[in-house]
């Protein structure tokens, strides 16, 4: 078994331990930060008349009076408006040794967890002297390509954890339990399809297939958005976007060979742009 230690901040620190037999052979103290950043533009919510800030404040409902963060517990309401109140002292004491870690509870191959249970990355980075027994860990999981799956509390709530291993580290995965993940709303029946249709489907992505590069796309409403705002800082009026929505698709085939004729295009277009006008002259 693997565990590591983790306290609540955004930085963690975290150790690993290797077992055999109830015996520790390695101890690994890593930090672990979070993968993700938010990029999104964030709207402010104004009073129509005034166009002045609106807040929200945090009041008693027995005697109104606002309070502010210093007075406020936790309380869980197990009967119509009656609470028992938990300390964050208690929530840390029933916190076992384990739960103060994040310990692996087996490995699997990289191939059996399904995408649709990963829910937030955190980068896990070894901290000075940790180095080798982290890169251990790495090398042994990717070379078989399998990753750990592992346990820990974070805030009041167990989490289902992987430790997916890359070319440049180990990333932390927190995972939904299954009894999380919502079925679909409904059966999507199993179409007989036309086997001329299937072919034009297969050569219409393999005419679009080439390796995926992240750093190719962007938020493009965002820039827009971007754009907008920024238009209407400097007083000018914001135009509307010219675009041709698609018209209902009746013909399957026809559509598809459309499809299919204009990747084709785009393909021709693309590499004689990579070619450059005087490629192959002499």
């Amino acid at each position: 078994m693997i565990e590591l230690l983790c306290t609540d901040n955004n930085k963690k620190a975290t150790f690993i331990h290797y077992y055999l037999r109830n015996a520790v052979l390695v101890l690994i103290l890593i930090g672990m930060y979070k993968a993700t950043q938010d990029r999104d533009i964030h709207f402010n919510q104004l009073d129509k008349e005034s166009k002045a800030r609106i807040k929200y404040k945090k009041y008693c409902s027995h005697c109104g009076k606002e309070v502010t963060a210093n007075d406020i517990i936790k309380g869980y309401e197990y009967e119509k408006d009656k609470y028992v109140v938990m300390t964050d002292d208690e929530l840390e004491k029933i916190k076992t040794r384990k739960d103060k870690t994040i310990h692996i509870i087996q490995f699997a191959k990289m191939s059996e967890v399904n995408m649709i249970y990963y829910e937030k990355d955190y980068y896990a980075v070894p901290d000075t002297g940790a180095e080798k027994a982290y890169e251990l860990l790495r090398q042994s999981l990717l070379s078989q390509k399998k990753v750990a799956i592992a346990k820990t509390v974070m805030g009041t709530n167990e989490k289902l954890l992987v430790l997916y291993p890359t070319k440049e580290g180990i990333i932390v995965k927190t995972l939904f339990y299954h009894d999380e993940i919502a079925a679909m709303p409904k059966a999507v029946p199993k179409m007989k399809l036309d086997e001329n249709e299937l072919n034009m489907a297969k050569m219409l992505i393999e005419n679009m297939t080439k390796p995926f590069k992240a750093e190719e796309f962007r938020d493009e409403y965002q820039v827009r958005l971007r754009e907008a705002i920024m238009k209407k800082i400097q007083g000018q009026e914001v135009v509307a976007v010219e675009s041709s929505g698609p018209s209902n698709v009746i013909d399957l085939m026809e559509a598809l060979q459309k499809s299919l004729e204009l990747s084709k295009i785009q393909m021709k277009t693309a590499k004689s742009s990579l070619r450059g006008p005087h490629d192959g002259n002499l």
